[in-house]
């Protein structure tokens, strides 16, 4: 059974074999009222559970922080006033029976689009493409009313020793070194670069869906504007991500509800990855190891895919080997949708931890 928590609703579903088992229904999450909101989580898992056919096996799902989701503790998240250091975990366990998993939206899309969306896929491709190169490791980043993420290493989703690993949203602000990131990648920061570049104020700026038709050209207003609002955008989401690849070392999967605009932000997300510092003396080196390609356009996707292919001779034993000599990441879009994505890492981490294994 899962769950989708928001600040005004909580809806409701139940996943079998990745597909969801009933249709999902939203009920009014009382934000504000704790009481009201534990007995609106009980109505609605009580009418899930009412919905299957067989009994559920556990309660997975993703719930706003800060929170210590190990061992299932809601801290005080900001748009869940009433909910200040609950066990929400062991109150669903002991109501239900049920072994229940809570985790970061951040962290179940990462993990949901490592076992089925974006690094299935791309490995896909590489395998038909005749490639030997192959990724085991996954960033990924939504970009939405916030910018959150979630980091999967070699099939295990990494949570840390505090529940906090993946924090992207408090990176710097490489525009603006007082701010954290999240401030330049961001529906409010769509929203201020627009206003900043037409000289209005914030509340006369346009919401992002209408700021992309402006830079498509099919609704009218400064499209100058809007265009460099979402290059800003890409540009200070290309230095956040650029520092978490330096660790991480593997594709990047972007999701949330800016990704329809990806053709205005990711050329400059990209080329941020693929800059270069400047040593002291005046050279020049990249910023990555790794050379970065935007696998939404075909031009940059194949060449990703091609890579750098040739033989070499093992000494002494003379039979030759194939290897890829080109470094590389790539950085493409939610191959399952952001909710979708969500709800299949919630149940994937369900499965892996039901059965004895480590999701983490």
């Amino acid at each position: 059974m899962t769950l989708d928590a928001g600040g005004t609703n909580f809806v409701f579903c139940a996943l079998r074999s990745g597909r969801a088992e009933i249709e999902s229904f939203a009920l009014p999450a009382h934000a504000d009222d704790l009481q009201q909101s534990l007995d609106t989580l009980i109505a609605g898992f009580k009418r899930v559970r009412a919905g299957l056919s067989t009994s559920p096996a556990a309660i997975s799902f993703a719930f706003p922080g800060p929170a210590d989701y190990a061992r299932g503790i809601i801290r005080n998240p900001p748009n869940l006033p009433a909910w200040r250091d609950v066990a929400l975990g062991p109150f669903l366990e002991d109501t239900f029976g049920l072994p229940t998993f809570i985790n970061n939206d951040g962290d179940l899309f990462a993990y949901g689009e490592a076992k089925a969306g974006l690094l299935p896929y791309v490995n896909g491709l590489l395998e038909t493409a005749g490639s030997p190169k192959r990724f085991r490791n996954l960033l990924g980043v939504t970009i939405g009313t916030g910018f959150g993420g979630g980091v999967v290493i070699d099939g295990k989703l990494l949570a840390g020793d505090n529940s906090s690993a993946g924090e992207v949203w408090l990176l710097r602000h490489k525009l603006r070194r007082d701010w954290n990131v999240e401030e330049g990648i961001s529906v409010r920061a769509i929203r201020r670069g627009y206003a900043a570049q037409s000289n209005i104020g914030l509340d006369e700026a346009p919401d992002p869906a209408a700021i992309c038709a402006i830079a498509e050209g099919s609704q009218r207003g400064n499209r100058a504007a809007a265009l460099e609002s979402f290059r800003q955008l890409g540009e200070s989401a290309g230095d956040a991500i650029a520092q978490m690849v330096t660790m991480l070392d593997g594709l990047v999967v972007v999701g949330g509800g800016i990704t329809g605009a990806h053709r205005h932000f990711l050329p400059a997300l990209v080329e941020e990855m693929n800059g270069e510092y400047r040593n002291p003396s005046g050279q020049c080196f990249r910023r990555l190891v790794q050379q970065a390609f935007n696998l939404e356009d075909p031009e940059q996707r194949d060449l990703f895919l091609r890579g750098s292919v040739r033989e070499l001779e093992i000494p002494r034993i003379g039979r030759r080997i194939r290897f890829d000599d080109l470094p590389r990441v790539g950085v493409g879009l939610s191959r399952l949708g952001t909710s979708e994505a969500i709800a299949i890492g919630a149940y994937a981490f369900a499965l892996s931890r039901l059965e004895g294994g480590d999701a983490r």
